[in-house]
């Protein structure tokens, strides 16, 4: 049986019109605004709901809680999303912070001596889309860094952009030998680590497929270059974290607030990042910090199927 969409004009408005249309249809919202097109969705999908109990093809409720929390939704180490649902929704996710400063480049094309000369960072955080010699990279192919190597990795001027302070670096069980490396290549040393515990909605663990067991964390290793950033405030935190999974590929909030607590009112900066990543008083760099795709010269070249001008490319690492 056919779902009668005549009925129920809204759901019929939200699916003929472009995605575009409605991208920039939201950014133009203020807060209340956007609150009031929210519970106009929220109250579509119960108009679909109650529609589809009609017709005899309602879904139990407790149908959608056991496949929200099933396990290995992740499927591979590194990639985190899961289903969730339209009353998650928080408005303000969807509004750039105020103090925040995207910067909408590709990581290995973008100039980086400009950031380079204005300041030196007292903590970076990245989550680099990791190749896989057996699969995807991690998350590179939605950021465009589908060839992205271990040596290109290695050949960002981490060094260059701090002198003394932390770097926090995401890493998969299968290089976390080569980020050893890698510090000692650009001459920081390991000081600690914090490890994500991964939750669903109803605080189960969020496990995921393992080639020997099955994962539900992340770590984030911990290194320190030259001295102690200034102000730095020891002890002030754990290194566990327990919290839900979020969007794709978004780390938790918490550790924000970790290195906020850990060195207040630095200098942060983050790279590979996303629009879901974006903070107040932090600098972000990424391909999709607009949340609208790659930079424009990079989307010409992908549209005109080139390669992205002067991108690295070629095997893993």
């Amino acid at each position: 049986m056919a779902l009668a969409l005549p009925q129920l004009p809204t759901v019929q408005r939200l699916l003929a019109a472009e995605a575009s249309a409605r991208r920039q249809a939201w950014e133009a919202y203020d807060a209340d605004a956007l609150e009031q097109e929210i519970s106009k969705y929220k109250a579509a999908l119960s108009d679909v709901l109650d529609e589809l109990q009609r017709l005899g093809a309602g879904v139990d409720d407790d149908d959608v809680g056991e496949a929200a929390d099933a396990e290995g939704q992740e499927g591979i180490e590194g990639v985190d999303w899961r289903y969730g649902s339209v009353d998650e929704l928080d408005a303000r996710e969807w509004q750039v912070p105020p103090h925040c400063i995207p910067i909408h480049a590709n990581v290995t094309t973008y100039d980086w001596s400009q950031l380079i000369a204005a300041t030196q960072f007292d903590v970076i955080m990245m989550d680099p889309p990791w190749q896989l010699a057996t699969a995807n990279p991690t998350r590179g192919v939605a950021l465009g860094y589908s060839q992205l190597t271990d040596q290109h990795i290695a050949q960002l001027p981490i060094p260059r952009l701090q002198r003394n302070g932390l770097l926090f670096v995401w890493v998969i069980n299968a290089k976390y030998q080569f980020c050893l490396d890698l510090f000692d290549h650009w001459g920081y040393e390991l000081v600690d680590e914090v490890v994500w515990v991964k939750m669903t909605v109803n605080r189960r663990l969020a496990k995921s497929h393992g080639f020997y067991l099955q994962h539900a964390k992340e770590v984030c290793l911990v290194a320190r270059k030259g001295q102690d950033p200034p102000g730095m405030q020891g002890g002030v935190g754990s290194d566990v974290i327990y919290s839900e999974r979020r969007g794709q590929s978004q780390k938790p909030e918490e550790i924000y607030q970790l290195i906020e607590k850990l060195v207040p009112n630095g200098k942060y900066l983050e790279i590979f990042g996303r629009k879901n990543n974006l903070r107040d008083f932090w600098v972000t760099v990424g391909n999709e910090v607009t949340g609208q795709g790659a930079p424009r010269e990079d989307q010409r070249a992908i549209d005109g199927g080139l390669r992205i001008p002067n991108a690295v490319y070629g095997r893993a690492g």
